[in-house]
């Protein structure tokens, strides 16, 4: 069933949204990144780079929850995530309970 604004009300935003950044010609194709990807928003590229490897690219996007597992996994540092939080998840905009407390104050 769909919300005023359009989205599904059972599937709730997600509470981060990252990004992956790949250096395609420092990687050897070893799919270490796309193994370990929480998300699966990774897959190898259908073209190879200079060195005759098959690269990852981002497949879906806006999946990737910028957790870094890819770049830890790495074993040459061509991949990385960076991560950030959600604005339109739910608790995104709300105090900490610390915060709110003080404010009653």
């Amino acid at each position: 069933m769909a919300a005023g604004n359009g989205a599904p009300k059972d599937k709730k935003a997600p509470k981060f949204l990252g990004k992956t950044f790949i250096d395609n010609e420092v990687c050897k194709g070893c799919g270490f990144c796309i193994e370990f990807c929480p998300t699966t928003c990774l897959e190898f590229s259908s073209v190879f780079n200079r060195k005759g490897y098959h690269y990852p690219v981002m497949a879906r996007g806006p999946d990737c929850n910028g957790c870094d597992l890819c770049g830890l996994y790495c074993p040459d540092f061509a991949i990385f995530g960076v991560r950030w939080r959600n604005p339109a998840y739910p608790e995104a905009g709300k105090d900490s309970g610390a915060a709110a407390r003080a404010k009653e104050k």
